[in-house]
Formats: structure tokens, sequence, C-alpha cells
């Protein structure tokens, strides 16, 4: 690493040691990688592994530390560091992803509430809290997310049909929401979560008047100036505006992926306010990230490398855990549709336009960290989904 990257990622350069975790996280990772389908490439040139996914391990001793310290972190950490590659990280990692409730024996899967690392209390999704979180994400720099995303902006899983380019995916990805909540000419709707603009000026054009809340002052900036470029500014506004804080009576809810930021704590909030804001028969077109109930329930109080470094706060939901919810709330399912496999094409097409397009990424000033930083995290989503240890899901429900 250089001086500057030293400077800008400290623990990177100087990463925390225990001998002995170490030696047990060497072993522990021998055993599991033994049987996957991947080939761990030593400096020395010893391989293990079932073959498959080349994963080179360039300094052991630090990736090993790291590992041994906090797995859950020390090992994307590992990657940021440059002290393993690979050629193909989503592939290498798919494999991990489908073993990951067995990767660790039972009997040590007792220790996870001492060993993992604890989410820190300023993370919490409070009202300041959630504020801070999306900064820390979704303000890095519209320019950068503008590489990578296809031309609506939608940062989401897309919909793909045969034939269809990103693009076309996204606006089917939309109108599917759209569909659910019954979106059409004179609706009133409100969105949870603007991202850039692009549900907000669909659903304008189906003739909808349309509410949408932000807590992000850069989003909120660059929708506005695409919807009035659409010249739709007399339809559609955008307030800065936390979920919890919504005003008025609504036709028709929409949230794309915005609640994997919500947090456990505050799942009865935010359902609770689209029953709140919602009219007697009005309906809510979700689109939400899952994974399995009983991943969700072991790993709820696990503090990941994916919080530190991608979402701060954010936290999954199971099916189960929407259902109780929407019981509790209210409301009632009427559809759902999967999306997952859809949302591993669209991650791996998300990294080939980052990868591609770094240069420009770099002259808005991130460096190369950065750069395997998201290159780990764009393969570690599309992993999740290509082994369904992840899904999505368009959920539709009705207020009675």
């Amino acid at each position: 690493m250089t001086a500057t990257a030293i400077e800008r990622w400290p623990a990177l350069a100087r990463p925390s040691r225990s001998a002995v975790r170490a030696w047990i996280a060497e072993r522990l990772f021998r055993q599991a990688v033994g049987t996957l389908p991947v080939t761990v490439v030593f400096p020395g040139g010893e391989r293990i592994g079932a073959g498959g996914p080349v994963m080179r391990l360039v300094r052991p001793d630090a990736f090993f530390h790291r590992l041994g310290v906090d797995a859950k972190i020390g090992f994307g950490e590992a990657y940021m560091a440059g002290d393993w590659t690979s050629t193909d990280p989503a592939g290498l990692l798919t494999p991990f992803a489908r073993r990951m409730a067995v990767l660790i024996p039972k009997p040590l899967q007792v220790l996870r509430r001492w060993v993992d690392a604890v989410h820190p209390d300023d993370e919490r999704n409070t009202v300041e809290g959630a504020r801070t979180n999306i900064h820390r994400h979704y303000d890095l720099s519209n320019d950068m997310f503008e590489v990578f995303l296809d031309p609506s902006m939608t940062y989401s899983s897309a919909w793909f049909e045969p034939g269809d380019d990103l693009h076309t995916a996204q606006l089917r990805k939309i109108d599917g929401v759209l569909d659910l909540a019954k979106v059409q000419s004179g609706t009133t709707l409100l969105e949870i979560g603007t991202g850039w603009g692009a549900l907000a000026i669909r659903a304008a054009q189906r003739g909808a008047r349309v509410t949408t809340l932000t807590i992000s002052a850069e989003q909120k900036e660059m929708a506005e100036r695409r919807i009035a470029g659409a010249g739709l500014a007399a339809q559609i506004e955008v307030q800065l505006r936390d979920y919890r804080d919504a005003e008025g009576t609504y036709d028709a809810v929409v949230s794309v992926e915005m609640i994997e930021a919500v947090g456990e704590e505050y799942w009865p909030t935010y359902f609770g306010t689209i029953n709140r804001v919602l009219r007697p028969g009005g309906h809510v077109g979700l689109q939400a990230i899952t994974m399995p109930h009983d991943r969700m329930l072991a790993t709820r109080r696990s503090y990941t490398w994916i919080h530190k470094y991608i979402f701060p706060g954010g936290q999954l939901l199971s099916l189960p855990a929407i259902q109780d919810n929407v019981d509790s709330a209210g409301l009632r399912i009427t559809e759902q549709r999967r999306l997952g496999p859809h949302y591993a094409r669209t991650l791996n097409l998300w990294r080939a336009r980052f990868l591609d397009g770094w240069d420009k990424v770099a002259a808005a000033g991130f460096d190369p960290v950065f750069r395997r930083m998201w290159d780990f995290y764009l393969s570690y989503c599309e992993a999740g989904f290509r082994s369904r240890y992840l899904d999505a899901w368009q959920i539709g429900m009705v207020k009675p």
C-alpha cells in the first residue's frame, strides 16, 4: 500500500494480530476449503481445494491474522489490502456463500457471541443515525454511481427478459413495482426512498402525483434536476424527510430496497408508517432483499464487513419476518415476485461497468483500495444471489 493509502486506510496497513486465533483460523480455513470447488494457491506453490476458481494468497500471514481476529470483517479487509487476489472473485465466493451455514463447525458456532464484533451504537437507525448511515454510502459521489448504473440511475435489482439490456430491465422492474401498487393516472403516490428519481419519474409519466422521501441531500439535488429535465416538476415533490415523519394520506405507497436500511428495531415503525399514510383499500409495492429465516436469526446481531465498509446500519429481513411485520401493521400481502437470479445478473453488469469505468471513478478522487473494496462488495453480493443465500422479492400489499 502507498503512503497515501496507509493514511486513508490505517486499519488495513496495520492489521490486528493474534497468534492463537490466526493458528485456529488457518486450520478452519484449510478444513473448509478442502471440499469446496475452489483452488487456493499459496506463495510457495501449495494448492488446496477441490478445484475451481482460483484464490491466490499473496500474504498468508496477514490473511490468517485478519481472519482470526474477525473472520466476518477480516476476509474482505484482506482483499482490500491485497493479501489475496482472484480474477473471478464472484465465482470464488459463490461456493463459500452456498456453504455459509456450515463453514464453521457447529461446536464452534456457539462461540459466536464472544468472538463476533457488535454493531456500534452510533449506527442505530434513529432519525439522526439513519441520516448519517445513508450519507456514508449514497453521498459518496453522484459521478461515481453514474459510472456503473444505467441511464435511469437505478440502484436495485433489475428484472430481465430475453434481449434486455440493463436499462430496459430496470424500467421493467420499476413498472413491476408500480403495477403492484396499482399506480395509474390520478393516483396519489408516496415513495419511501427516492434514489435518483427514476421511479418517481416513471410514476408521474403514468399520470400519478408523487411525493418522494429521501434523507440523502446529494440524491435529492440530482433527483430534482432529473425530474425538472423530464418536465415533471409540477407532479413530483422531493422531500428531504425521514419516512417516520411522512405526512398526508395516499392511494399507494412504494419502496424499493430501502427497507434494508431500516433495522430490526424499526421494522414495526416502517410498516406502521405505511399503514398510517395509506388510505383504506390502498396498495403497496415493496421490493426487498431477503435471506433465509434461520440465517437471519443466527446473524442478526453480527457486525460484518458490509456494515463496516458499505452499508452501516443495514439489516436484511426474511420472508417470514416481512410477513410478521405486515400482519402486525394491519396490511395484507397479495402478490410476490422473485428477482434473486435477476439480481445476480444486475450485480455482474454493475461490476463490469465499474471496473471498465475505473478511470472516471479515480478522477473523482477514489484510490485503488476503494476500487478493491467495491470490487469485493459487488462480487460478494453477486455470489450471495448466485448461491441463493440471498434473494430479492417484489411484494404487493393492500390495506383492507
